[in-house]
């Protein structure tokens, strides 16, 4: 698939981005196709280096064995792992040639807006790796994923409604996977914890504050926190601390931008506090965070074979 390059992220970031465009689309929003002509279509070594999609990507390893690496985690895959990378994580691909597997993409919009699989694609956080192995999981996995291409590549033409039926039936059975990761289950937050998540991707970059995520959702805060408490484990000041964590270690990591730039984009007034605050949560300075970060990346060459499992 050939991905159109944008701008940056929606925050203004500077790590490459790339939106939905494949080159011959049988419906608008998804297409079904395998990781060997991915990387055929995106030219440049792009997928090697570290991007950003607005679009969910699921993959089911098939042959070989590498690293796939989403937001600092490098997970080993082979045969049998199944891969889900959401919209504006940051990841690198394994190089050309290293595995190849049954690669679905579909944009945030494809699902139907009210239903199930909407609500699963918007899951956050999640788990981005399962181990399948060879039995049942696998094979009802990949049974689904023959029948979305299936109906993707029939010659008189896929029908939109069946691809969202099948995507549907698919992300369902994903959702009921075992899954050993360390994450909540965000359905437990209802629709509280959903719209706070909203608001999240919308504002950590201009508040931090617990009490404005409840004054703009009509919530109290204490509401918030049950609802984070019950979905991810933590309190809502930790949920909203996390995620500007998270967006500081990928632009300190992925960009050669200042850390004093870093720090205004995610709404500090002085470098200083981003340092005070970014060595609270992520237990090391900036600038030793991003050190260690180009030191990783300069000593790992990409698409090496490995071995074991991760979830």
């Amino acid at each position: 698939m050939a991905w159109s390059k944008t701008d940056s992220g929606a925050d203004g970031d500077a790590i490459p981005g790339f939106g939905f465009n494949p080159p011959d689309a049988q419906a608008p929003g998804i297409e079904v196709t395998d990781l060997a002509t991915l990387h055929r279509r995106v030219a440049d070594g792009m997928l090697q280096r570290v991007h950003r999609a607005d679009f969910h990507s699921l993959t089911l390893i098939t042959r070989g064995s590498a690293e796939h690496t989403v937001d600092f985690v490098a997970y080993p895959c082979r045969p049998g792992t199944l891969l889900w990378v959401r919209p504006g994580q940051v990841q690198r691909f394994a190089a050309s040639g290293r595995m190849d597997g049954t690669h679905l993409l579909f944009t945030p919009a494809f699902p139907e807006p009210t239903s199930t699989a909407h609500r699963l694609a918007e899951d956050w956080p999640a788990t981005n790796c399962r181990q399948l192995g060879a039995g049942p999981d696998h094979a009802a996995t990949s049974a689904l994923l023959a029948r979305l291409q299936a109906e993707y590549d029939r010659p008189d033409g896929a029908s939109r409604e069946i691809l969202r039926l099948l995507l549907a039936a698919l992300l369902l059975h994903i959702d009921r996977l075992p899954c050993h990761g360390a994450y909540g289950d965000t359905r437990a937050g209802g629709e509280v914890y959903a719209r706070f998540h909203a608001e999240l991707e919308r504002s950590y970059a201009t508040t931090r504050r617990a009490e404005d995520y409840a004054d703009r959702l009509g919530y109290s805060v204490k509401t918030l926190t049950r609802a984070c408490q019950a979905a991810t484990g933590r309190s809502v000041k930790q949920v909203i601390d996390a995620r500007v964590a998270l967006q500081a270690q990928r632009l300190l990591a992925h960009t050669d931008e200042p850390v004093a730039l870093i720090a205004r984009r995610l709404g500090f007034s002085e470098p200083t506090n981003f340092g005070k605050y970014f060595t609270r949560h992520a237990g090391s300075t900036p600038g030793d965070f991003r050190r260690g970060q180009q030191s990783t990346t300069a000593s790992a060459p990409i698409g090496g074979a490995v071995e074991g499992g991760a979830d």
